[in-house]
């Protein structure tokens, strides 16, 4: 008994990995090559984006942003407002799907290529590398004590970092607030309260998830990470190690057993530090750098290349439209993209609604006609003013009252008070449906109400 007690006692759960910071050693291959290719690419569109202008109805503006003050949001020669918020929804359920539908065909390979810790993580090691030195440079650094050229070190890499983890600060809060307008704002600090938050808060959300935090986060905080095998199957392309080949690992040139010489680069090579031969982990990001690192060990010992490469679990190949998975993610994608462009296509520059008097729901005149009025809000979702007319819709029993009209200002709302009369004699009593048409040019939007009658 007091033999479980003590094994119990030595027993610990260890929520994360104890080796402390991992230096991943550099290695070149096509997919280092596609990683970068996908840095290059991502943070080109997010750094240069802000930067370009748009000219729309003769106005020159930022191609891209998000003006919350004026609740619209710029997007190239296309303006949005809250109340297009079906079409955020679906471009939300669309990359939703379209992440599904990746994980279920190769895993995690949004995480390995395009996330943006990944990517920045990247960004702050290459910064590391030049300034510290290689992998074991950057260990030796580590353990060696405080001198004067590892302070130099170190805080040449730290100011580099905030400042990188600055400019992306700037450049995030400059799709919010126009960018040529906030660089002038910040060498007097003269920006407001919720551009100076969020210049700090991102700053600093930079700098310590990609600086000091980076494998921390898909080895313990991201959530994807959990539940990726939900999505996974046994057809699902992961990296994968060739157990049947590799095993049982030789460690002299002379052992035939095995293709794997146990030499570790693949472990060396890994931003999160596992061992892939171990089998798949949920801390592998389908980065794909110990494929390039084993390929080249295979190359140089004259074996074939491949020990380690996107393999599935499955043994024969399946066609993806045989997998009930990825078909429905598929599917769904579709149909949130056709949805999603119909929804664009219908999308009208006016907007109308009818509002009645409650309290007066119709009057008669002295020449014994029978008046309803209503009240028109006429929304302009244009960039320019616009003139509007109200006409009945088709052959109708009713009359308008004068020829009501208004002109409404750019991105603007008014309300036209409109007036419909109908002879007494005409109509029994009771509600009758009526329909206006509002135009302007060859603009034109049809609402449907009721003319009530004695």
């Amino acid at each position: 008994m007091s033999q479980v007690v003590s094994k119990v006692r030595t027993a610990k759960l260890e929520l994360y990995r104890k080796q402390g910071k991992i230096h991943a050693k550099a290695v070149d291959g096509r997919f280092n090559r596609l990683r970068w290719l996908m840095v290059w690419l991502t943070q080109g569109i997010f750094y240069g984006l802000c930067w370009l202008p748009w000219e729309v109805s003769g106005q020159l503006r930022q191609a891209v942003l998000f003006d919350i003050a004026h609740e619209k949001l710029y997007l190239f020669g296309l303006v949005l407002w809250p109340q297009d918020a079906l079409l955020l929804a679906l471009v939300l359920l669309i990359a939703a799907t379209g992440l599904f539908l990746v994980t279920a065909l190769a895993g995690r390979l949004f995480c390995g290529f395009a996330c943006p810790q990944t990517v920045y993580t990247s960004i702050f090691t290459w910064i590391e590398s030049r300034i510290e030195g290689d992998h074991l440079a950057r260990l030796q650094l580590d353990k060696g004590p405080w001198t004067a050229q590892k302070l130099l070190r170190k805080g040449s890499k730290h100011l580099i970092w905030l400042a990188v983890a600055g400019w992306t600060a700037i450049t995030f809060v400059g799709y919010f607030t126009p960018i040529r307008e906030l660089l002038p704002s910040l060498p007097g600090w003269k920006v407001g309260p919720w551009e100076g938050f969020w210049l700090i808060f991102y700053a600093a959300f930079t700098y310590v998830q990609a600086g000091l935090a980076r494998e921390a986060v898909c080895q313990h905080m991201c959530p994807y990470s959990r539940f990726q095998g939900v999505m996974f199957d046994p057809a699902t392309r992961s990296v994968s190690y060739d157990q049947e080949r590799g095993e049982p690992r030789r460690a002299g040139s002379n052992d035939k057993s095995g293709d794997c010489i146990d030499c570790g680069i693949c472990v060396q090579v890994c931003p999160t530090g596992i061992d892939i031969r171990d089998g798949l982990q949920y801390e592998c990001i389908n980065c794909g750098l110990c494929i390039d690192a084993c390929d080249q060990v295979m190359a140089r010992t004259g074996r074939p290349t491949g020990l380690i490469r996107f393999a599935t679990e499955a043994k024969a190949t399946v066609v993806w439209l045989r997998r009930p998975r990825v078909l429905s993610y598929a599917l769904l994608l579709l149909v949130f993209v056709t949805l999603g462009a119909w929804v664009l296509s219908q999308r009208s520059p006016l907007r109308v609604d009818i509002l009645r008097d409650r309290n007066v729901l119709f009057r008669e005149t002295a020449d014994g006609r029978i008046e309803n009025a209503y009240q028109l809000q006429v929304m302009n979702l244009t960039e320019t003013a616009q003139y509007y007319e109200v006409q009945l819709d088709g052959d109708s029993p009713f009359e308008l009252v004068g020829r009501p009209a208004i002109t409404v200002a750019a991105g603007s709302l008014a309300p036209l008070p409109v007036t419909l009369s109908a002879d007494a004699a005409a109509l029994p009593r009771g509600s009758h449906p009526v329909a206006f048409r509002v135009l302007s040019g060859d603009r034109r939007i049809r609402e449907a109400s009721t003319f009530q009658m004695p």
